[in-house]
């Protein structure tokens, strides 16, 4: 995923240098002096890090000016439109009804928002924008998706993957227009900063 990152990011960072970190969010370090993160982000991907712990590690390594950016916009498995509570309802007739989630557990709402975590935060000085995002999939699109996710992943199929990826294909043609799948989102972007720094 970074490779595929920073090919795409290569035609359009002009003079600005990025870099890549594989590990574990929290135990972060710049990679040279001077190298302070300005920007730092995560988007639908904060909920499986020790929040408080990310946090902590972005007000010891980030320059004075920094902003932290956490992003998303849901998933298909809480997307209200008609194919995606049918698929839900297809991937709950294969693994039961509670949403899978990490290597063998189930979601458990993590009872704090993230802009809680961000009040506790260096980062307290919180904006929060939302944009409403149109999008278009197509059936190999979605079947493609649902093999990134935690409540859809192969290995919780086990046997019956291949025959579970035929069926939920079935359904999603059945429900697309022209072979397209729309479903409207809203994206949420909250940009925080320690108070007093400027934007």
């Amino acid at each position: 995923m970074l490779e595929t990152a920073l090919t795409a990011l290569e035609p359009v960072r002009g003079s600005c240098s990025i870099s890549t970190y594989t590990g574990e969010a929290h135990t972060f370090t710049p990679t040279a002096p001077g190298r302070a993160p300005t920007l730092i982000t995560s988007c639908r991907s904060l909920h499986w890090m020790g929040r408080p712990e990310v946090l902590d590690m972005a007000d010891r390594v980030a320059a004075v000016n920094a902003v932290v950016a956490i992003m998303g916009d849901g998933s298909l498995w809480t997307h209200a439109a008609d194919w995606t509570v049918a698929l839900r309802g297809l991937i709950q007739t294969y693994l039961g009804e509670e949403r899978r989630a990490g290597a063998h557990g189930t979601y458990a709402d993590p009872g704090r928002s993230y802009e809680d975590d961000l009040a506790d935060s260096a980062f307290n000085d919180v904006n929060e924008y939302r944009f409403a995002v149109a999008r278009a999939w197509t059936p190999e699109d979605v079947v493609g998706y649902l093999r990134t996710t935690s409540f859809a992943r192969p290995a919780l199929f086990a046997d019956r993957h291949h025959e579970f990826e035929a069926e939920a294909f079935g359904l999603l043609q059945s429900h697309a227009h022209s072979g397209v799948l729309e479903g409207d989102a809203e994206f949420t972007v909250l940009l925080a900063r320690r108070p007093g720094d400027a934007a």
